[in-house]
This record gives C-alpha cells, structure tokens and sequence, in this order.
C-alpha cells in the first residue's frame, strides 16, 4: 500500500474523508494536514476535497462498530492533542483491523494518547462551566475564553439551557471562533479579529460588584495561593472578572458608544446567527 499526506479543509467531514479516501485508494497515511497547515513533504500527497456522503458512511461504521469509539473521534477530533488527525485516523484503523477489544485496554499505545486527551478535553469544558464570565452589552451576553481544547460544543447545552430566554456569545480566543444562541439556536463559526467593546456605566458597575463581593467573601487567615491554583488553574484568570486590572471596571466615556460587542466590519453580534462555515462535531443545533 502506497504512503501518503492528506490535506483536508480542517472540518471534522473533511477528516471523516481522509478516512474514506485511505481506504478506498489503499493508502497507507503518514500525516494528515489543514490546507492552512501545509509543510514540505518527501512523501507523495492529494488535497481531498470533503464530501457529505462519504463522511457519513465513514461515521456510520464507526458507530455500527463501536458506539464508544465513535464518541472518542468525535471528542478527540476537539482537542489540542498533537497530530490529532493521524492518531484519531489510526484509532480507526486499528478498530475496523481487529474489532473494538482493545478499547478495554487503557495502555493500549493507540488508545492511550487519544483517551487521555479526549479526559482533558472534559475536564476543561467542566472547568469552564464555572468559569466562563458574562458581560451584558447592549441587551447581549458577551464573554471570552481562552481554553487549550475546543471546548465550544461542550458547553453549547449547558449555557443554551442556562440562558433560554436570553442572546449570548461566547468567543473562544484560542481557536478564534465563537458560539452564538439567539431564538432558540445555537451555532458554532469561525470569528477573526475580535474585540469585546467597552463596558457602560451599569456593566463597570456590575463588574466592580462581583470584584468586591470575590475579595469580601476570602479569609484573609486561611488564604492558600496553592489550593486556589489547584481548584483555579491559573491560565484561566485572564478571563475571569475577578483578577481584571482597573481598565476592565472602567466605563465608556459615552454609554451609547458600547451598545454591543465589536466585531470586524463594525456588525453587532449576534443579533442574527452567522452563515454556514467549517464544521466541529456538534457544532449547530
């Protein structure tokens, strides 16, 4: 079987058809790339374009096979692991090569990267449930994020469920993409360039509230920097109101000036749900 570089549009489909591709060409795949994320190769290569129809009978067999297996490509397609693509790809191979046995077995060298990662992933998005920080802008909740994994579909339900009757956005810095609800749906797309607006006099206010009561409420006599580090890990706090310098509770000269969050081309969000755009798994309700 020939070896080869796959290159893909960055959508989980797209990497469902690599999938597809390998097999239907009898190709043997020794990385697997974004289109963005090109490099030099010594190694023959394609661009593979993504198709609907072959990802979902990829995924059909992968749930058909092992329902556990297909939540681990799913989950492990959103985290920061290293060459996710290739080891999601041979996780695939090696269940549809001997069956779904060695999911049992943690150690497996297959399993274990993808399972540890897919953990990790979990434990940021439950993190990230009490840590997320809401700033009302012009009857809109606005808050950002700055997660190592794409967390964004894992909190899709819990703060659609949260925030029924209201609009929201979370912006995930890191990946540079952002979860919008309004009217009962959500949807997850790429946003470049982002910029929260600053707050009016009534949000400086509810800031500076929640600073104080954070500040007011710790014992200053059973104060332990390395258990607030452990249960608040510290690359969360450039996000959380309570560890913001005065800039962040200082209010915009003109209220009328932060009636909603800047976006590129001076649009409001999310007042209407954004187009179509790459997808992640879950990534649309």
């Amino acid at each position: 079987m020939a070896e080869m570089v796959y290159y893909y549009d960055g959508s989980f489909e797209g990497f469902l058809c690599c999938i597809f591709e390998s097999y239907a060409n009898k190709e043997v795949l020794t990385a697997i790339y974004r289109d963005e994320d090109a490099v030099p190769t010594l190694f023959d290569s394609r661009i593979i374009s993504t198709d609907a129809a072959h990802a979902a009978r990829v995924l059909r067999k992968v749930i058909k096979t092992s329902p556990y297996a297909a939540g681990l490509l799913q989950r492990g397609f959103l985290t920061c692991l290293e060459d996710k693509e290739l080891h999601l790809y041979r996780l695939v191979v090696k269940l549809l090569r001997e069956g779904p046995s060695f999911l049992r077995n943690f150690s497996d060298e297959t399993l274990y990267p993808v399972a540890c990662a897919v953990r990790h992933l979990n434990g940021e998005a439950h993190l990230l449930k009490g840590f997320v920080r809401f700033s009302e802008l012009g009857g809109i909740l606005g808050s950002e994020i700055e997660p190592k994994n794409r967390v964004l579909p894992l909190l899709r339900a819990h703060f659609c469920a949260r925030y029924r009757e209201d609009r929201f956005f979370i912006y995930d810095r890191t990946h540079k993409e952002a979860l919008f609800y309004a009217g009962g749906k959500a949807l997850i797309r790429p946003l470049e360039d982002f910029q929260m607006a600053p707050p009016d006099e009534q949000e400086a206010n509810y800031r500076l509230l929640w600073k104080r009561f954070y500040d007011t409420i710790a014992i200053k006599e059973r104060e332990n920097p390395k258990l607030r580090i452990t249960h608040m890990p510290k690359r969360y706090w450039n996000t959380m109101t309570e560890f913001q310098d005065e800039a962040y509770f200082k209010a915009q000269s003109s209220p009328a000036d932060a009636a909603a969050p800047a976006v590129p081309g001076g649009r409001s969000a999310p007042g209407i749900l954004p187009g179509p755009a790459p997808s992640v798994p879950g990534s649309g309700t």
